[in-house]
């Protein structure tokens, strides 16, 4: 019976990952930063690198629909600066 309930859990959880970057616009100082450190430690063929941030989000609910506009009313209610950045909702397996 446990066993049975355990999976029941399961069932109701879904989980997405989502990726937070700046805007094309956006100037990145961070990861400026980190590209010249890169490159002066002998990577020179690096053409570009950019910081963001991720997040892995679980929700419990069974309708995938559902799940995904939540996580995406939380990203924009607070994981996301909307001026200056974008985000990426994937669903994980």
């Amino acid at each position: 019976m446990a066993k049975l309930f355990q999976l029941n859990l399961k069932k109701n959880k879904l989980k997405f990952s989502v990726t937070v970057t700046l805007k094309k616009d956006v100037l990145d100082p961070q990861g400026k930063v980190v590209e010249n450190t890169l490159k002066s430690m002998g990577m020179g063929n690096l053409k570009s690198i950019r910081q963001g941030k991720f997040f892995e989000i679980e929700v419990d609910e069974n309708d995938q629909k559902k799940a995904e506009e939540k996580v995406k009313v939380m990203c924009e209610k607070l994981l996301v600066n909307l001026i200056i950045e974008d985000f990426k909702i994937t669903k994980l397996i």
